[in-house]
């Protein structure tokens, strides 16, 4: 059962029917999932929802337009637990609970990626297609890889020649055809494109069908319920094509339609790297679209996305909600990567500690107060990034200096 009514086009609004398969709308925008939210609001409770032994995202299969249990591809998916860091927000002027990190490490393939690619796979599963195709800074490709091995679907993965190579080796682990392309990852969204009419195969590419927004969007159905239905404050997400932002922003919306949420919505904080902010540019430009960014390169890969299908999407979602867009420098993520490790003992990404040090310019500059919940949001678990080597030896022949380890 699904409540979908229709697809609609994010830019013109034009609808297109339920259950065939998109990509784009006529427009070249992407297409959002319509559902009933009068007929839900009556037949769905927060009581029947706490209820539910379902595992994970797919706790919120009534939210999602899956038709069929059978083609809900799983993989053992966990609702990501919320971590409170206030060792280290302390030592930003936080106040105790203020800072908390969300952190989707903890789902399979390590990343957030696997709830967007959960559905899109779920739904070609539905479908019946049969070979999907993606661009990839490494972790929606190694997320694509796992749940089309697990659906039966052949996937093939392009990723930029310098996506970290724990990335690359795990997509090719999980069974994907998986090609190193000389370029960024819109290079390799164009191999993708090309290859709709050459090869076959359906573009999965963020934001070029409309499955990934509904698996991204139950980070906010989380949220929401984690909070029991009051929302923190504010968000800081790291921003790349920016479909979680999107996707939790339209649930927070249906939730509000469905009258399940009590208290403001809130504040989106889209968050990128100096080396690569299109999003930022346009926001603080007053535009709705963000022209490509040229010679980008950032540490953090995962937000290294020089062109965004969807930017009026994540910069409308920042306006209506009061929020912002906001770049911070490399240095700033690996200092505030260390720092947290060092404090709390939690291994944030480099797109995660990101998040922190945006929250930490917000505390100095005043624009967030002391006391808000501010949600961080640590897309992937930081065992996938590069990390300090350790010179420090002890030769078991020798005398032991145990003041040393004093």
């Amino acid at each position: 059962m699904t409540y979908v009514t229709h697809l609609e086009c994010s830019l013109t609004g034009e609808t297109y029917p339920a259950g065939q398969v998109h990509g784009l709308s006529a427009a070249g925008r992407p297409l959002l999932v319509r559902y009933d939210l009068e007929r839900m609001a009556a037949e769905l409770s927060k009581e029947r929802l706490a209820a539910s032994i379902a595992a994970g995202f797919w706790r919120y299969a009534d939210f999602l337009p899956v038709e069929r249990s059978e083609d809900r591809i799983s993989l053992g998916e966990v609702v990501t637990p919320l971590i409170g860091i206030d060792r280290w927000g302390a030592s930003i002027g936080a106040a105790a609970g203020s800072a908390i990190v969300k952190d989707e490490g903890r789902l399979p393939t390590g990343s957030f990626k696997a709830r967007g690619l959960a559905l899109a796979v779920s739904m070609a599963k539905q479908f019946g297609i049969d070979h999907m195709a993606i661009p990839t800074n490494g972790n929606a490709g190694a997320a694509l890889a796992a749940y089309a091995r697990r659906a039966g679907i052949r996937a093939t993965v392009f990723c930029p020649e310098d996506t970290p190579d724990i990335n690359i080796r795990e997509i090719r682990q999980q069974g994907a055809a998986t090609y190193k392309v000389n370029g960024l990852i819109n290079d390799c969204g164009k191999i993708v494109g090309g290859g709709k009419e050459h090869v076959g195969w359906f573009d999965v590419s963020t934001l070029k069908e409309p499955y990934r927004i509904e698996g991204k969007k139950t980070m906010g159905l989380e949220l929401a319920e984690q909070f029991a239905w009051r929302l923190p404050e504010v968000i800081f997400y790291p921003t790349g094509g920016g479909t979680g932002l999107i996707g939790m922003w339209k649930a927070f919306h249906e939730l509000t339609a469905m009258g399940w949420l009590d208290g403001p919505l809130p504040r989106m904080i889209a968050v990128q790297a100096e080396g690569c902010a299109p999003i930022v540019k346009a926001y603080e430009a007053g535009e709705e679209h963000a022209p490509l960014w040229e010679n980008a390169a950032t540490v953090a890969a995962g937000i290294r996305v020089p062109v965004a299908v969807g930017d009026f999407l994540i910069l409308r979602a920042v306006r209506e909600s009061g929020g912002r867009a906001v770049a911070v420098p490399d240095a700033e993520i690996m200092a505030t990567r260390d720092r947290i490790a060092a404090d709390e003992g939690l291994l944030l990404c480099p797109e995660g500690a990101a998040t922190a040090a945006a929250y930490q310019r917000a505390l100095a500059e005043g624009w967030v107060g002391a006391e808000e919940r501010a949600i961080l949001f640590n897309c992937a678990t930081g065992l996938k990034y590069p990390m300090a080597e350790v010179t420090s030896e002890i030769d078991k022949d020798q005398p032991i200096d145990y003041a040393a380890f004093g």
